[in-house]
Parts: structure tokens; C-alpha cells; sequence
């Protein structure tokens, strides 16, 4: 266990991360006065021309010296800089100035402080409510931009934190007629909760925030006063939450003893949606009690003599006991348990827009007055005969709060991949305490929450891995299958990474933590999700143009039925025996004007496509597929080529040295020292590969130690090899690109190893010295096993297969028949693969792009869809579209099928939603009436229009039974 934790580091197996003297702890700050709030802000810009880990270290050191500059992490491989910073110090024009002075350009810089914020949106009935939403985000001054999604009733909003807050977006929202409730803002991401105790003054609360404000690494401390909870944002990698309560207890002196212990806020999200659950079905039964009666008076009694002819029985004039009965239950119904209608009506109207409330509204008021008419007229008039539409009003509403809380169970259901991804982590995990030599000096089981960055953890056989770590000592099978989607265990030793969520299956394991909170894979894979979910697919453009002129359509509709029908039967158009008994022809006509405006729903054309999406995006995340959004599922499922890197994507991305030779009368030491200082720069497998081998032969038949030779003028050669000096020799490493470029001659016996090699799939890796060859590596890198299905998988669903890399022919033809591929590009550099996917996009085309993310990027942002595959823990790939977690090729065809699979259960919401409204409404307006007799009463229309909400959200629900069309074959 010893030689292996000298693997990690000696001072990294220690209690904590920057050890305190009498315990876990973080330096305390002594800069700041109590009471004072530390604003830490984080800005991340493009570098270009960084070629090396060297180029990120001098730009790290010059970005550090800067006074304000909490920390910098720079990565040449996605050339992009971190600088987290206090803006009170230092302004982020500075920072970009003193990045540019490095001798670096600087791109996609923030021009100005961004924040974010998700807010829970209540009231939301259809598409024009969420439109209305995101118009009144944008008038608020500093708000960049705000993205609403109906089926997640959340909205994402991005503001300059100079201008505008979180409160003045709530009240913006709340002032155009809905509810909203802040879930999270950036600060939120690392926050714990604590629960004190041994408060008894305001005092004692002062002393508190001013012992957690000095801590360097706290962002934010807030209150609970009423219920003695406190709440501190902080910084991962600076301090964790057992030093924030190692700090509160240590705070109480004298008379004062403080404790603290973690605290679990309840889940707003649950909440409200348990609230939402609980009032729709409470105004449910409230109007059963009105409405059950209203229509067994109305429609059952008097069908049953003698039972129902009390009912008939006078009060004054023509007003029967039926009548004022209906009347007296009706109102509270029509008017307190209605209100919401009113209300959603009121401010939709306000926002000049209209939306489902407006049809109820109209509808409920068109019978409910009109019956007030029948009642006045009954109670002026000793002859007067009429029919009241009471039961048209109560029924109505009933119906449509059925369906309210019907459709609220469904969509709840919608989340459900998401929220078992999110519950995946233990509860609790065991710490243990190491001393210097590496020895166990305790072992505690801690809550999750209590982890840290560095800290050291035992997963016993059969327990969740709490978080994202290292292997430090021990052997087992961990079942990832909950992340990755991967059915087989995976062996786990000593430098193998550990996901959080996944179950160590027979071995135990002793990890290091090294991604906590919101840094760890699960966190980021649900921030993702999470995401996707709000983004708007393209094809939701259909349903948006209609909600613009869906309900005035429908009002003119209902209005022109009205009138039709009225003047028919006033001008003796059709019989009057066409007219049901008591009844004449106006309250024929507004029946059936009454049933179009309750009968039309825009609500299921709004939720046709968010509904499917919440459910695609979330099984695939299940399935370690993680899709962006909307519009890469729209845009995947129209793929008709798919081109793939070779290296890490074909093949197994772990090449290795099969053979090394030499030209020249150069040592084979000297030739490998020559070779790792060389590369040793170098980002590629391949190079990676040659310094490997190189250093085992150093090692095993040199010098006995590690050959470490200074390379001075390092530079890059994209897609063809390094170069640089050593010992004053001028040395080129790379492929025979590389040496036609610098004219190295290449003689007889370099070209026929060149040519041996790469009939067998083999790269060579040539080694020139003072432009002379000095010798050479020959490289393997095995396909995958299951490269060759999944291509042919591919044609057999229609889609072409293309191989692009930077490999030499050869071996880039021997790769291709291996696996099936008959187009291939080869000697390709990063931006000669993007141009190659430019020119198959020019045919018309829809192209998606496989590779690792090491050097793919230009050609996963240049087509339509980017794959990047083998992410691993590193879920935030920037460039692509689809992020596929594990190596597996087979989720390439998961991705494409998924998306296919879903965009045709959109169409088929849309097919039902559309066709709905389109057979409904002339149903409802009485097409089949003079054929057949049949009309629809409105309390039915009302009934039929909640039915096709809910069933619009239940065939989204049927995407949860999705299988993906090619497993993972046991070995």
C-alpha cells in the first residue's frame, strides 16, 4: 500500500486539504473586517497559440502575481483560461490585459460580469404564458438573456450583477401575472447548510458571521434567524464544510458554546410540486362538493319522477327550487374556486396575449350569465320558460381542474430519470485519517455532504462510492452502470479513477477525493441534463407561431358558431324540431358557440415537444448518454453521415510501442533520452506511447533512474510531430509529414520498416537527429472490439461511415477495412478534418463528428452534431453536442436512435394535438348535428379538452420504456 500511495503523493494522503494545526482546516484571512462581504468572481476565456503544458505554466505565473488573483488554471488542450478573482482588487480588463501580455491572443472574453439564476415559474398554462415570461425577463434591465421551459415550469436567466438582482427579476415576473420562487443562483452551486445551536442573542449570530466571513475561500454567509440555520457559499479547493463547523464551535467562548450540524433544507422543486399536486386536487374535490350536485339536479332527477319533482316545486313566479339551487351552489364555484381563471385571464389580457384561462373564462361566464338572465327573467315573469346552463359552468370547471391535476401527476413523472441520477449518492461514507507514513489513525463514518477535496475514503464490497476519486490502494469491480450505462463491472486498482453513485462490487477500495459538490460527475451530468431540458428545440417554433393566434382564432370561432346558429334558427333556416326540448334557439347557439371555446387546447400543442424532451434527455442521461438540448436531438436525428477520429475512437486510444529501431550508430540510451525529452510536452497518445516505452528502457537497461533532458525550442507540428533542441542537436519527432516538411531524407531501409509497419496498421514514429535519421518507433493501437458492429449497425439504418485522421494512409486503410469503413481521410490536421466535414456538409448533408475531445475540437464545432466519446468524469465538453460518458462506440447508434425515437414522438403529439383542435372544434360547433343528432355539451368539450393534455404528456411518458438497439456483449 506504501509503494502505492507514493503514486498519488506523500502530502496528499493527509486528513485535509491545507492541514490546520489542530485538525481539518484553510489559512484564515486577516484581510478583510467582519462583516464585510468576499465577492469571489470567476471568468473563463479562449487562449490561442498555447502548444504546451509549459505555455499554460507561464501564463498561470504571470496571472498569479497580480494582486486580487485567487486562483488560475490554464489547459493548452481546450486552450481556455479559469481565473477566479476578487473584483474589488482587480477588474477583469486587467486580467485580460496582463493575459495578453504573455504573448498569447485572447479570445471570447467576458466583457462584463454575467451571473445565473434558475427560477421556479408558477401559472404557466401554455406556450404564449412562457413566451410572456421571457418578454417580461428581457425588459428588465442587465438581463442578458432568460430561457423558460413550460414542462419544467423553470426559467434560467443570465444578468449583469451590476445592474440588476434576483429580487428585481422575481418582482418583473411576478408583475406580469405569475408566481416565482428563486431555486438556485451561481453562488448556490457549493453551499451547505447548518444548523446552530446555542444562539440566544443577536450577538451571538454577529459572532458567528464575522468567524466564518475572515475564512479565506467563504463566497457568502446568510441567516435563518428563525430557524437558527446558516448558509456559506465557499470554494471547493480552498475549504470544506468540517472546517466551517470545526470554525462556528470554536467561535463560542466563555459562557457561549456553539454547535453546529449539517442541515437538508426540504427540496424547493419537490415542494412545489407536491404543493401544486396537493392544490389542484383539493380545488378538485371543493368542486365536486358544488358541481356533483348541480348536475344530479340538473340532469339525473329530473329524469327519475317521482324523485325529482321537488325540484320543480315554485318559490316565486317561474323561480323553482331546482333553479335557486343551482344558483346558490354554483357561485362560490363560478367565483371562488374559479378565481384562477379570472386571475390567469386578467394578466394575460394585460400582456396583451391570451391563453387557455381567457377560453375558460369566456366559456364559464357565457352560461354562468346567461343563467343569471334565465333566473331574473324567471323571477319577473309568471309564464317565462327557459333553460339555465348552470351545470355547464360547474361541470366545466370540475373537468378542467381534473385535468390540471391529472397533468401534473404526468409531468412530474417527466423528471424521473433525472431526480434517481440525482439521488444515486450514499448518504454517508467512511474517512480516514492517515499519518505520515501512510498509516490508518482512524476510521469515521461521515455524512457525504462532510467530504473534501483530497480527503481519504474506504468503499467497502457492496457500497456506494460517495464521490468522484482515485484509487489509492485496493483491488474490486465497480458497477457503473447507473452512470455510464455499461452493463459489466469495471476493474478498479491503484490510479484508477472512481465515479460518485457507482457500487464497488466484491474488493475494498481505499480513494482519494478529488471532485466534491458541484465539481463531481453526477452533479455535472444533472446540471447538464438540467440544462438540455430548458433549451427549445426548433421544432417547438411550430407550436409557439400558433399560440399567437390560437385563442383569438378560437374566440372568432366560438363567436361565428354563436351567431350561425342563432340566425339559422331565428330565420327558420333548419326545423325547429332540430331544437331540444325547453330550450330555443339562442341557447341552442350558445351551447354549441360555449362548447368551441371550451374544446379548443393550446396547452397540449405547448406541451408536445418539452414533455418528450424532459423524458429523452433524461433515459439517455440514465444510459451515459447526455444530450444538450432540444436542438441537438433535432439536429441527430437527421444524420446521414457519421465521421469518426481513428485514434481513441476506433481504436482503443491506448497506444503502445511494439518495436523500436535504430539508422544510425546513435546508443539506443542516448536515442530514447533524446526521444522523452522531445515529447515529453507533447498532449497526443501516441506521443505519450514513445515516452513510456522510452522511460521502461531507461529505467530497466540504462542509468537505473529516470532520463529527465531539457528540450529547448519546443514547438508543435499540428497533425505531423514535435520538434526542438536538445544538447545543442536540433531533433525532429513525428511522422513522415513531419520529415518531408524539414526535408529530412528518408532513405531505402527507413521506407521499407515504414511500409512493413504500416500493413499492419502500425504508425511509425520517426526520430531525426541534426536532420538526419536516427531511428524509429513502430505504434499499435488495437480497434475496438465493437468499432466493426456498430459501423455496420450504422448502414443498416442508412447511415455512411467516414474515418478522418492524421494517421498515414497505410495504416489509416488497414484500420478502415478492418472495421468497414470504405471512406477514408488520412494526414489530416485538426482544421483539415473540420474542412473535410465543411465539404460533405456542401452535399446537403446532415454530419455528425466522433472523437475523444483531445484534438477534435475545430471538427466537433464544425458539424452539424458533435460526439464526444470517453468523457469519463469530464462531462462539461464545451464543443460538442452529445456527450457520450464511456468509450463505447455502441452509444453512437444509442444517441441517433434516441433522437429518431423522439422527434417521432413529438411528431406524434403534434399529429395528436393538432388533429385534436381540428376535429374538435367542428364537432363542438355542431357539424354532425344535423346528421346525426350528435352535439357536444360544453361540460363534455371541457372534459375532452383536459383529456388531451394529459394524453399528450402520457405519450411522452411512453419514451421512458426506451432500449437501447445495440448492448454491450459480454466477454
Amino acid at each position: 500500500m506504501d509503494e502505492d500511495m507514493e503514486l498519488i503523493g506523500e502530502e496528499d494522503l493527509k486528513a485535509a486539504l491545507l492541514q490546520h494545526p489542530k485538525g481539518v482546516g484553510v489559512p484564515v484571512s486577516h484581510t478583510n473586517r467582519c462583516g464585510d462581504e468576499v465577492k469571489i468572481r470567476t471568468i473563463v476565456f479562449k487562449v490561442i497559440g498555447m502548444t504546451c503544458s509549459s505555455c499554460a505554466t507561464s501564463m498561470e505565473s504571470a496571472l498569479m502575481k497580480l494582486n486580487g488573483i485567487k486562483s488560475v488554471m490554464v489547459s493548452p488542450l481546450q486552450g481556455q483560461a479559469v481565473v477566479k478573482y476578487n473584483p474589488e482588487s482587480i477588474s477583469a480588463k486587467l486580467i485580460k490585459e496582463a493575459a495578453e501580455e504573455t504573448g498569447f491572443q485572447v479570445d471570447e472574453f467576458p466583457e462584463q460580469d454575467i451571473a445565473v439564476c434558475r427560477l421556479r415559474i408558477k401559472g404557466m398554462a401554455c406556450t404564449s404564458c412562457s413566451e410572456s415570461v421571457e418578454r417580461a425577463l428581457l425588459m428588465v434591465d442587465g438581463v442578458k438573456k432568460a430561457v423558460v421551459g413550460l414542462a419544467l415550469e423553470e426559467a434560467k436567466i443570465h444578468y449583469d450583477p451590476s445592474i440588476t438582482n434576483t429580487d428585481h427579476i422575481t418582482e418583473a415576473i411576478e408583475d406580469s401575472g405569475f408566481g416565482a420562487n428563486l431555486i438556485s443562483s451561481g453562488s448556490d452551486l457549493n453551499k451547505v447548510h447548518l444548523k446552530l445551536e446555542g444562539i440566544s442573542s443577536q450577538d451571538d449570530l454577529n459572532v458567528i458571521r464575522c468567524s466564518l466571513e475572515y475564512l479565506e475561500g467563504v463566497n457568502h454567509v446568510e441567516f435563518d434567524i428563525k430557524e437558527h440555520v446558516v448558509s456559506v457559499s465557499y470554494e471547493p479547493d480552498i475549504i470544506g464544510p468540517r472546517y466551517l463547523i470545526q470554525c462556528i464551535q470554536e467561535a463560542g467562548k466563555g459562557l457561549s458554546s456553539y454547535q453546529a450540524s449539517l442541515f437538508t433544507p426540504p427540496s424547493p422543486q419537490d415542494m412545489e410540486r407536491r404543493h401544486e399536486v396537493q392544490m389542484y386536487r383539493n380545488q378538485f374535490l371543493w368542486s365536486c362538493l358544488f358541481s356533483v350536485p348541480i348536475f344530479i339536479s340538473s340532469m339525473v332527477l329530473p329524469m327519475l319522477p317521482p324523485y325529482g319533482n321537488w325540484l320543480e316545486y315554485k318559490v316565486l313566479n317561474m323561480l323553482s327550487i331546482g333553479l335557486l339551487l343551482r344558483w346558490i351552489l354554483c357561485t362560490p364555484l363560478q367565483f371562488i374556486i374559479g378565481q384562477r381563471f379570472y386571475a390567469g385571464s386578467y394578466h394575460a389580457l394585460r400582456r396583451k396575449s391570451a391563453n387557455m384561462d381567457v377560453l375558460v373564462a369566456l366559456g364559464t361566464n357565457a352560461a354562468y350569465f346567461y343563467s343569471i338572465y334565465i333566473i331574473i327573467k324567471a323571477l319577473t315573469s309568471e309564464s317565462f320558460e327557459g333553460q339555465d346552463f348552470f351545470e355547464t359552468s360547474a361541470m366545466l370547471i370540475s373537468f378542467i381542474l381534473l385535468g390540471k391535476y391529472l397533468e401534473v401527476l404526468a409531468k412530474g413523472k417527466t423528471s424521473d430519470a433525472l431526480a434517481k441520477l440525482a439521488d444515486l449518492a450514499p448518504d454517508t461514507a467512511y474517512l480516514l485519517t492517515m499519518d505520515g507514513d501512510g498509516n490508518v489513525l482512524s476510521d469515521v463514518e461521515i455524512n457525504t455532504q462532510l467530504i473534501q477535496k483530497n480527503d481519504i475514503l474506504k468503499i467497502v464490497p457492496g457500497a456506494k462510492v460517495p464521490v468522484d476519486g482515485v484509487v489509492v490502494d485496493g483491488q474490486s469491480f465497480v458497477n457503473e452502470s447507473m452512470i455510464t450505462g455499461e452493463a459489466r463491472p469495471v476493474a478498479k486498482g491503484p490510479g484508477d479513477k472512481v465515479i460518485g453513485g457507482t457500487v464497488n462490487e466484491n474488493g475494498c477500495l481505499v480513494i482519494r477525493a478529488t471532485h466534491v459538490g458541484s465539481e463531481s460527475a453526477l452533479s455535472q451530468i444533472v446540471q447538464l441534463v438540467e440544462a438540455a431540458q430548458l433549451a427549445r428545440a426548433p421544432v417547438q417554433k411550430l407550436a409557439d407561431q400558433i399560440s399567437r393566434f390560437f385563442v383569438p382564432t378560437v374566440v372568432v370561432a366560438a363567436f361565428t358558431t354563436w351567431l350561425g346558429w342563432f340566425i339559422s334558427g331565428e330565420a327558420g333556416i333548419y326545423p325547429k324540431w332540430w331544437i331540444p326540448k325547453a330550450m330555443d334557439a339562442f341557447e341552442l347557439a350558445l351551447q354549441f358557440g360555449i362548447s368551441v371555446l371550451v374544446v379548443a387546447c393550446p396547452c397540449a400543442l405547448g406541451l408536445a415537444t418539452p414533455t418528450a424532451v424532459m423524458v429523452a434527455t433524461g433515459k439517455g442521461a440514465s444510459q451515459g448518454v447526455l444530450i444538450k438540448g432540444g436542438d441537438a436531438l433535432e439536429k441527430a436525428h437527421k444524420v446521414k453521415i457519421v465521421v469518426f477520429d481513428k485514434t481513441g475512437t476506433l481504436t482503443v486510444g491506448k497506444p503502445a510501442v511494439v518495436s523500436a529501431v535504430l539508422f544510425s550508430n546513435i546508443s539506443m540510451e542516448e536515442f530514447c533520452d533524446m526521444a522523452i525529452a522531445a515529447e515529453s510536452n507533447s498532449e497526443h497518445p501516441i506521443g505519450k506511447a514513445v515516452v513510456e516505452h522510452a522511460k521502461k528502457f531507461c529505467l530497466n537497461f540504462g542509468t537505473q533512474k529516470e532520463c529527465l533532458t531539457e528540450v529547448k525550442d519546443f514547438e508543435v507540428h499540428t497533425g505531423a510531430g514535435v520538434s526542438g533542441k536538445v544538447r545543442e542537436k536540433t531533433i525532429f519527432v513525428g511522422n513522415k509529414r513531419l520529415m518531408r516538411l524539414f526535408n529530412v531524407a528518408l532513405g531505402g531501409e527507413v521506407e521499407a520498416y515504414i511500409s512493413e509497419n504500416e500493413k499492419l496498421a502500425r504508425s511509425c514514429v520517426i526520430v531525426a537527429i541534426d536532420g538526419t535519421v536516427a531511428g524509429a518507433f513502430a505504434v499499435t493501437d488495437p480497434v475496438k472490439p465493437e468499432a466493426a458492429r456498430v459501423v455496420s449497425f450504422l448502414h443498416s439504418m442508412n447511415i455512411v461511415s467516414v474515418m478522418v485522421t492524421g494517421d498515414n494512409w497505410a495504416t489509416a486503410t488497414a484500420i478502415g477495412e478492418e472495421v468497414g469503413i470504405q471512406k477514408v481521410f488520412a494526414e489530416t490536421d485538426p482544421i483539415g478534418k473540420a474542412d473535410k466535414i465543411k465539404e460533405l456538409q456542401l452535399k446537403g448533408l446532415t454530419v455528425a463528428m466522433v472523437g475523444d475531445g483531445i484534438n477534435d475540437s475545430p471538427a466537433l464545432v464544425a458539424a452539424d452534431v458533435g460526439m464526444a466519446i470517453g468523457a469519463g468524469t469530464d462531462v462539461a465538453i464545451e464543443a460538442a453536442d452529445v456527450v457520450l460518458i464511456k468509450s463505447n462506440l455502441e452509444d453512437v447508434v444509442t444517441a441517433i436512435d434516441l433522437s429518431r425515437k423522439t422527434m417521432l414522438r413529438i411528431r406524434l403529439n403534434y399529429v395528436w394535438a393538432l388533429g385534436y383542435n381540428v376535429l374538435a372544434m367542428p364537432i363542438a360547433a355542431g357539424i354532425l348535428f344535423p346528421f346525426t343528432g350528435i352535439r357536444l355539451p360544453p361540460w363534455l368539450a371541457g372534459a375532452c379538452m383536459a383529456a388531451s393534455s394529459v394524453s399528450v404528456v402520457c405519450s411522452s411518458l411512453l419514451l421512458q420504456s426506451y432500449e437501447k438497439p445495440l448492448k454491450v456483449q459480454a466477454v
